[in-house]
């Protein structure tokens, strides 16, 4: 048997260590639900050194500016900019308008088999700067709508309130992020003073706290709670933000705001050790003495009382809540080995831990940039919840994936009302959507079909922890509305059941044929599994299986194979485009094995893959979505290297995190998050026998069953052989 991993020597030989100012230098705290990301300072006092840049020379990505360019340049580290926000769950507002606008008015109506179909899709294709055409304003609106708001700064003042501009008046700095405690310090030199600061946040509230050491303070430099303008990402329709501050001082040393942003209300609790004094639009702690500690809570309930927690409560409960996390569940260790890459893919994989523990595991499913900054105005994208969520039960910590699938249970009626509108049964869950669940108008996300299923796979992860019968009892109705609707829209043509157009694959290359796109392999075999699933769980609660959802899983058609024998993407013209993501893959490997799928044939289509795909083009997710075929077809040297790619969308900052274009997506948390699945897939196939390749040695412990083969699967099935192979 193997020794113990060190789990504490693990966690803390990848703490990120800043020494200078760079725009992409930051480092965040927070507990899945709210988050602070702060600068070389330890806090957030060069918010404009950090604000993002957009780079003229590229086209934003699924918005009012359009398509995505066609093939991105080389980008390097100072391309990026990654801005200092406070976000959280709750805090949203939408902008008021100048005008009437519904969302029916974003509808484009499609023809189908079984009729018309209303899709919301009129949200044009404008360049970032043009005007928007009239007819797309609602879906402009709509889209952009509403809005994750920035809550406040805590920065560095002087004696006059007055913030610091210019980074380069820090010397001598190293600012580190302790990962086994969650905590930030800093030490710096600034006006002939030394500086110390800690920050932290309160792993079960909303709540940040700072202690600051230095003969600044009594000089009269400060720590400000600052309300800043948000960020303006406005259309160009929309009218100016309502915004306002009430202050109530409960005491000299604990003031209570109420802050406004539109119709958003949320209330700000300021403690310290010191005293507080009004600045503009803030609040700033000042001491006497050398030592100043600030607590700050806020909460949507602005009637909220004052809290009593002192920085060393908040300090406290964050060393015991991170030293629990990082001891339970799972661990990996690449110690020992001799590949140079070997330390790299190691901090990679334990700084992905943390982000995504602080970023994706709230109460609602996170934004693809998380609690950090926002893009897609912080709405969150249902088809990438997998990638931020699922690793959490497969390193056996699924109680953090839990918190946000209750959130499904309140968007359960506005899915099955789209299911309605367009003659489907069940519920048709959106691709971007917010907390009230309502869909987003795009001309992409509203044809995507491989979301749907993700409820079911990310359920059956969680079952597959060892959960009660309570547990599929409470979440059953989810369950069955996501399976009556894959049953429904599936078409059953000579036999066999088919993905029917309008549709967009999980490789969006395909936008431009939506109206004739039909079958996508991957999804082609994530129906049949997910439906197969679905039975189980009703045969697990005592209930007979559902002969639709059997009938339709059992008889999907084959995915569709191109002249040399690999798997297409469709089974319609274009067939396969060789750049953006190779989704295709992500039918064995990212999916257990289904009867779908021939192990030789994707196989082949790997090396296909490997050999001749643009992988300039493609994602942060798409290394993992390769590592975890080859590591399911056994071939761990290579599930290695495709995490380890060269690639300008494979680069982790010394921060962890992973950026995709500048001004725009300059994190990327579904690579960090697909990261940790296909390094769980690896270290399975290793349990399991599968060799490591010379120079590699890699331990792991703690980690939890990967998804099963649905029942259904098995040489057993009788099918009709209705591929064919693609003409190009």
């Amino acid at each position: 048997m193997s020794e113990a991993i060190d789990r504490r020597r693990l966690v803390r030989r990848h703490n990120p260590v800043l020494t200078s100012a760079h725009p992409a230098g930051v480092l965040t705290v927070g507990n899945g639900d709210i988050a602070l990301t702060v600068d070389i300072s330890g806090l957030q006092t060069f918010p404009s050194f950090h604000e993002l840049v957009p780079d003229p020379r590229r086209v934003a990505h699924d918005g009012l500016s359009g398509l995505p360019e066609q093939r991105p340049r080389v980008f390097d580290a100072d391309d990026f900019q990654i801005p200092l926000r406070t976000q959280s769950t709750w805090g949203w507002y939408e902008i008021r308008t100048d005008r009437e606008l519904r969302l029916e008015d974003t509808t484009t109506l499609y023809e189908t088999s079984r009729g018309t179909v209303p899709y919301l899709d009129r949200m044009g294709l404008q360049r970032a700067g043009d005007p928007i055409a009239e007819e797309f304003v609602a879906g402009a609106w709509y889209h952009f709508n509403p809005r994750r708001a920035h809550l406040g700064r805590l920065a560095l003042v002087r004696p006059d309130g007055t913030g610091l501009d210019d980074p380069a008046a820090l010397t001598n700095v190293r600012t580190e992020l302790d990962l086994w405690t969650a905590t930030i310090h800093a030490a710096y030199v600034l006006d002939g003073e030394r500086v110390h600061v800690t920050t932290v946040a309160d792993p079960h509230d909303h709540r940040f706290a700072v202690r600051i050491e230095s003969g600044l303070l009594p000089r009269g430099w400060g720590v400000a709670w600052v309300f800043d303008d948000q960020p303006d990402d406005l259309a160009a329709f929309e009218l100016p933000l309502a915004q306002e501050t009430v202050w109530d001082e409960w005491t000299e040393r604990h003031w209570q705001a109420r802050r406004t942003v539109e119709a958003l209300t949320y209330g700000v609790g300021v403690r310290t050790t010191g005293s507080l004094r009004e600045g503009a639009d803030s609040v700033v702690a000042h001491t006497g003495a050398t030592v100043l500690e600030v607590v700050v809570t806020l909460t949507p309930d602005q009637d909220r009382p004052p809290h009593q927690d002192d920085f060393s409560a908040v300090s406290a409960s964050a060393r015991t809540w991170w030293a629990e996390h990082w001891s339970t569940g799972a661990a990996i260790s690449l110690a020992g080995s001799t590949d140079t890459r070997a330390a790299e893919l190691e901090r990679r994989v334990v700084l992905s831990q943390y982000l995504m523990a602080v970023n994706s595991a709230g109460v609602t499913p996170p934004a693809e940039s998380g609690l950090t900054y926002n893009t897609w105005s912080g709405k969150f994208h249902l088809e990438m919840h997998w990638w931020h969520a699922a690793h959490f039960p497969m390193w056996g910590r699924g109680h953090l994936l839990e918190r946000s699938m209750r959130w499904y249970h309140g968007a359960l009626e506005a899915a099955k009302a789209t299911a309605r509108r367009q003659g489907y049964l069940g519920a048709r869950w959106p691709k971007q959507t917010d907390p009230s669940a309502r869909e987003s108008p795009s001309h992409i996300g509203v044809f995507l079909l491989w979301q749907q299923p993700h409820v079911i796979y990310l359920l059956e992860l969680l079952r597959g922890e060892g959960r009660e019968e309570s547990f599929l009892r409470e979440h059953y109705p989810l369950v069955e509305a996501t399976a009556d609707f894959m049953a429904d829209f599936a078409e059953e043509r000579d036999g066999a059941f088919r993905l029917p157009p309008p549709l967009i694959p999980a490789q969006e290359s395909y936008l431009l044929d939506r109206a004739t796109n039909a079958d996508p392999t991957f999804e082609l075999a994530y129906w049949s599994w997910a439906l197969g699933v679905a039975n189980e769980w009703r045969t697990r609660l005592g209930l007979e299986p559902n002969e639709q959802w059997d009938r339709v899983a059992r008889n999907m058609r084959r995915p569709a194979l191109l002249p040399d024998g690999t798997y297409a993407a469709i089974a319609t013209s274009p067939w396969l485009i060789r750049k953006d993501h190779p989704s295709m893959l992500m039918a064995l490997g990212w999916l257990p094995d289904t009867d779908l799928v021939d192990p030789a044939t994707m196989s082949a289509t790997l090396d296909a893959v490997w050999q001749h795909w643009d992988l300039q083009s493609s994602w942060g997710w798409d290394y993992p979505v390769m590592a975890m075929t080859a590591a399911r077809l056994g071939d761990v040297g290579r599930a290695i290297d495709a995490l380890l790619l060269p690639s300008p969308k494979n680069v982790f900052l010394p921060n962890g995190h992973n950026p995709q274009m500048p001004g725009f997506l300059t994190i990327y948390l579904p690579a960090n998050g697909g990261l940790l699945a296909a390094m769980a897939h690896l270290a399975t196939a290793v349990n399991q026998g599968a060799e490591l390749p010379g120079g590699w040695i890699l331990t792991s412990e703690g980690l939890g069953a990967l998804p099963r083969p649905s029942v259904l699967s098995g040489s057993s099935w009788t099918r009709k052989e209705n591929g064919r192979p693609a003409a190009g």
